[in-house]
């Protein structure tokens, strides 16, 4: 199946201060957002094999779009979501928001060795998605639990589904709940690689 892109957002908010204290690097988060034809609206289909095959030439698209809106910043963390137009079924986003579609995205962002949360729901035009985030290679590293509220003022249409994927460079500014960090993760893995 082939998935037909309407139209594409990408999203970027760069947060330099937060509670009076400036970051010694911004934290830059970015949602690539793609508005697509839902080709089930309207009727329920058992199979969504199809839409989960044709799932992953959108994730390379999308994974385009949230490097191209992170520009030189490493990737540290990532989060899914979507949100169905009202002829279709929630089920629709999540068909293509499984590893068909992430893998192209891990592939491009070098990796991603933990899950990526995620959150779907139906909704109009304008609908208030929060996409979870969490970091990228480990889901214990409590600096990076954030997330990226987005709004599409005229998505999605009854007959669309707004798929969305958000990465950041960095957990939240001024974390400090303790726990496992972004360094002894990364530690780890060039640790295991040698």
């Amino acid at each position: 199946m082939n998935i037909v892109i309407r139209r594409s957002f990408v999203i970027v908010e760069e947060r330099r201060e937060e509670a009076g204290r400036v970051a010694d690097r911004p934290l830059r988060r970015v949602a690539a957002v793609a508005v697509v034809e839902n080709p089930y609206a309207g009727r329920y289909v058992e199979d969504l094999k199809p839409m989960i095959d044709g799932s992953v030439r959108l994730g390379r698209d999308m994974a385009e779009l949230a490097l191209a809106g992170l520009g030189q910043h490493e990737v540290q963390s990532y989060g899914k979501g979507g949100v169905v137009g009202l002829a279709g079924e929630q089920e629709h986003a999540n068909a293509l928001l499984t590893t068909a579609f992430a893998n192209p995205i891990r592939d491009a962002i070098g990796g991603g060795d933990a899950w990526i949360s995620s959150f779907t729901k139906k909704g109009g035009p304008g609908t208030l998605i929060d996409i979870p985030m969490n970091h990228k290679d480990d889901v214990y590293v409590r600096s990076h639990y954030d997330g990226m509220s987005v709004v599409l003022p005229d998505a999605p249409m009854p007959d669309e589904v707004a798929v969305i994927f958000c990465v950041a460079n960095g957990g939240r500014l001024n974390a400090r709940v303790g726990g496992l960090t972004h360094d002894e993760v990364m530690a780890r893995k060039r640790e295991k690689r040698s």
